[in-house]
């Protein structure tokens, strides 16, 4: 696979010409998607005894060997999040057989761990990648993640590429914030607060329910509960996850220092409107050659809705995934023809 893909120009909708307009669209408004709740599911085993899983959509047109792809979602998401749905259907309806996952705590495995998930377990993703494998001989494998889960990819592709398996050959993470300390402070002022009490809210009531289906969950003591997702690491995951503060987590977690290692070919598309992440730390990323970045000048957070006319409909990112996965690529991974 080579960079011979032209991303088109993102022109936004006309009633959200701003990020916020854009991220709040990407939240609330669901979009259309014909994805049968017919998925088979897939129990992987990951580290500490706890279990993640995959949703399986097979099209019927799919055939061993054809293209495959891992879909990991973001933060206060599953399986079930609009975009993995939406996205997933778009790739079924091509020949594209989807593994939606569940991180670990999430959606249909939140009774099956102990353990939270959070931006460093790519242990979790290559896991997945294995399954999917075992699953799948001898299809190529792209492995697609938004938001929190495309700064898991990162990671993975880049930590020890020496031993990503060779099935998997195309990575993309959309608006990934691949620098966690930097996000957080970037949440600190004006409507980034709002966000803030948003996502740690939803965390809040993601560990309780968490909590009543496993009991063993920990509980660090605090005087109050968190209100802004920085508090929220420092007091919950980085305990939990065996980091020495939430700034410890964040400095080895996050995915910037890891990009420059990745060898698989790599996409990375964000937003200058991005009110989460902040195009800056994507445009200071130290991109080798395996690596592109597509910087659109609208689309806030995971939102991408355009002006009609351009694409079969105003999904932007839609399209540009799928023109990702479908790309020639060789037709066989290595390891299939050895």
């Amino acid at each position: 696979m080579d960079f011979s893909l032209k991303l088109p120009r993102f022109v936004p909708h006309w009633l959200l010409r701003n990020g916020h307009c854009q991220t709040l669209a990407a939240l609330y408004l669901r979009g259309s998607d014909d994805l049968p709740d017919t998925a088979g599911r897939h129990l992987v085993d990951v580290s500490g005894g706890d279990q993640i899983v995959l949703h399986d959509d097979c099209p019927t047109r799919w055939n061993p060997g054809d293209q495959v792809a891992l879909m990991i979602h973001g933060l206060a998401g599953n399986h079930q999040a609009t975009y993995m749905r939406r996205v997933a259907c778009r790739l079924n309806q091509h020949g594209v057989r989807t593994f939606r996952m569940d991180m670990r705590s999430c959606g249909a495995g939140m009774s099956l761990a102990r353990l939270p998930y959070h931006s460093g377990r790519s242990d979790d993703a290559l896991a997945a990648i294995r399954e999917i494998i075992r699953q799948c001989p001898g299809s190529p494998v792209a492995a697609l993640g938004f938001s929190l889960g495309g700064s898991v990819l990162l990671k993975l592709a880049g930590e020890h590429p020496q031993f990503n398996p060779p099935e998997l050959q195309s990575v993309l993470a959309v608006c990934p914030p691949v620098d966690l300390a930097y996000c957080v402070q970037n949440l600190r002022g004006g409507l980034g607060r709002l966000y803030d009490r948003y996502f740690t809210k939803h965390l809040l009531q993601h560990v309780a329910t968490w909590r009543q289906m496993v009991p063993e969950v920990p509980n660090p003591a605090a005087e109050r509960l968190p209100r802004r997702i920085e508090e929220f690491d420092d007091l919950f995951t980085a305990p939990v996850c065996g980091f020495g503060s939430g700034a410890e987590y964040y400095q080895r977690a996050s995915a910037h220092q890891f990009v420059e290692g990745i060898e698989i070919p790599t996409l990375i598309i964000g937003a200058a409107d991005d009110p989460l992440v902040g195009i800056e730390s994507l445009q200071r990323l130290p991109l080798p050659g395996s690596v592109r970045l597509h910087t659109a000048p609208g689309g806030g957070h995971m939102g991408f809705l355009g002006q009609s006319g351009l694409d079969p409909d105003r999904a932007w990112l839609d399209w540009r995934i799928l023109e990702w996965v479908l790309q020639p690529r060789r037709e066989k991974p290595l390891a299939a023809a050895a």
